[in-house]
């Protein structure tokens, strides 16, 4: 089953249990669905499923940092909009991994590449984009990467 079906079946519970939050922020995902699937050189047949991972990724990221952004300016009414679409977005996500789990893999990337300083950080983070996608927040990836390299 596609991402856009899984969103298409729950947008049909969200409507008949009159959720109005989880239907707008489902809304939200399938527009995205939509937009990235008529995109200019993209290929019929829908996303794959990278594609639907990175995309979803995306729009955590947006809500997170929009959240963020509405409680340092005392909008705790948009914020918690944010926060209940961010919720419906991560029940799609694959499950996220705990700090310590990307440590350990991040130690092996280093030890695989040789990698020794921060000049080595692009390497790394090329095998951990790779290697984390859509499981962890790249900028966590990011400063566990230069925590190990400095």
């Amino acid at each position: 089953m596609s991402l856009k079906e899984k969103v298409e079946a729950e947008m049909k519970t969200a409507m008949k249990a009159k959720d109005k939050q989880s239907l707008q922020a489902l809304r939200g995902i399938k527009s995205m669905i939509l937009l990235a699937e008529t995109e200019k050189g993209k290929s019929e047949g829908g996303l794959s499923e990278e594609a639907e991972v990175q995309l979803l990724s995306k729009a955590a990221k947006q809500r997170r940092e929009s959240a963020e952004i509405y409680q340092k300016e005392g909008r705790e009414d948009l914020a918690e909009v944010e926060l209940a679409e961010l919720k419906v977005i991560e029940t799609f996500l694959p499950e996220q991994l705990s700090d310590e789990e990307i440590a350990a893999t991040i130690q092996d990337i280093i030890k695989q590449t040789g990698a020794s300083s921060m000049k080595d950080m692009g390497k790394v983070m090329g095998m951990a984009q790779k290697k984390f996608a859509g499981k962890a927040d790249n900028k966590k990836v990011a400063d566990l990467v230069k925590a190990s390299l400095s």
